[in-house]
């Protein structure tokens, strides 16, 4: 195979790529500007609604309170966002008036039941909410909230007066210690959301290139004079499939670069303002190489099933038409993915496409088990062998160039099949 003739051929393509619009756009353009934006604009969007939610007035009825619960009802009415209702109807009422929206929840002190009538004063708060409508979840939380801190402040008052002192109180004690870093937030959100991102850009920075290279040449009608260059078929195939490859595993790399420059402004909202504190950690040094080496092998994979399956089409819509449910199968592994439990197992190393995004996962925690690294680099290369072989074996074939096969690649492996039988 002749370097010299492969170099040429795939840099006819590189600028022939770089002058179509779609190609420029779903390949560069779409992995620097629009998903980093997409995800700002998501997670803003989706943290405003609930600011919004949380900035909306609730009116909660309450029905008679002991004197020494009074400061519970005290406690509600100090938030400005909450109005406090005498209720003195009954439940039934009550539980209308929340249904259509009127009121959002009913707090109702009861008489406690068994033992705890033992202690003056004691009550076992009642709240009457509905779950269909969120500012009626929203006030249940928030009473809940209050109801918990009141009814510690009164068992320390109680215990107090029964001479209980706090030291001895608190022999029993449990605290709370977080472990996790601002880095280690940082790197859980990117190792949750690049292997996905990686996983959506490759295949579609690599979609329409593969189409362009193979149905678009024969919708242009240059697939003919393509043929007559002094270069075999074998190297025009190689040449095409390092074009779509490049493309993908391109996609895929200026989408972690976009992603880890923006990191900052997507965190914020998620954070409470904090994202600049997050984006200290960020993608780790030792990560870089392992998430190169992953998109390169995602980039190669999916070039080669794409032009297998774009081959056969007659025109770029019918390439969109074929590509599209290998498309979609690439796709579904990042579906299992997002379970931050799944563990990095020799098994799912052994599983094309799933074992890239486990390693591009555990590359940015910094946790790869050594021989499950070693089984996804083995599979997944000998997939793109396999897939590299089946797509020089395909467009080899004069009547898939020319077009004059019919039907799709199961078609072409069958009729093969059959010729080969009936030939021995």
């Amino acid at each position: 195979m002749d370097l010299r003739q492969i170099w040429t051929l795939y840099r006819h393509e590189i600028r022939s790529a770089l002058r179509e619009r779609s190609i420029l756009l779903t390949s560069i353009i779409l992995p620097v500007v629009m998903y980093p934006t997409l995800l700002w604009v998501g997670f803003t969007g989706f943290y405003f609604l609930e600011g919004q939610a949380e900035a909306m007035s609730t009116r909660i009825g309450v029905t008679s309170v002991p004197e020494v619960h009074e400061p519970l009802v005290d406690s509600l009415a100090a938030n400005p966002r909450i109005e406090i209702l005498e209720w003195t109807d009954d439940e039934r009422a009550a539980a209308a008036e929340i249904v259509r929206g009127r009121m959002e929840a009913l707090l109702e002190p009861m008489p406690p039941r068994d033992a705890g009538e033992a202690l003056d004063g004691n009550r076992t708060i009642r709240i009457l909410y509905t779950e269909v409508r969120e500012g009626s979840r929203s006030a249940r939380a928030r009473i809940e909230d209050v109801t918990n801190a009141h009814g510690a402040d009164w068992i320390t008052e109680i215990r107090r007066d029964l001479g209980v002192s706090d030291t001895v109180w608190a022999d029993y004690a449990v605290v709370m210690s977080d472990q996790a870093s601002a880095e280690d937030v940082t790197r859980f959100l990117l190792a949750m959301i690049v292997p996905l991102l990686t996983l959506i850009m490759v295949a579609l920075a690599a979609f329409y290139p593969a189409i362009d290279a193979t149905a678009g040449e024969r919708e242009r009608g240059t697939w003919e004079t393509l043929m007559t260059v002094a270069a075999p078929r074998s190297t025009v195939a190689t040449a095409k499939y390092l074009y779509v490859a490049t493309f993908g595993a391109v996609g895929g790399l200026l989408n972690l670069a976009a992603l880890a420059l923006s990191i900052r402004w997507i965190l914020s909202p998620m954070t409470n303002g904090v994202g600049e504190e997050l984006s200290q950690g960020g993608v780790p040094l030792s990560a870089i190489p392992v998430i190169l080496a992953g998109t390169a092998l995602l980039g190669l994979f999916v070039a080669a099933g794409m032009l297998v399956f774009a081959v056969f089409a007659r025109d770029f819509k019918e390439g969109q038409s074929m590509i599209t449910p290998f498309y979609i199968v690439i796709l579904m592994p990042a579906l299992f993915l997002q379970s931050p439990n799944l563990e990095f197992t020799t098994g799912l190393a052994a599983v094309p496409i799933v074992n890239v995004a486990l390693l591009l996962r555990g590359a940015i925690l910094g946790d790869i088990p050594f021989l499950s690294g070693l089984v996804t680099l083995i599979s997944m290369g000998m997939a793109v062998i396999a897939a590299v072989a089946l797509a020089q074996f395909v467009m080899r074939r004069e009547e898939v160039l020319l077009g004059s096969g019919q039907g799709g690649l199961w078609n072409f492996l069958t009729r093969t099949l059959r010729q080969g039988r009936n030939g021995s």
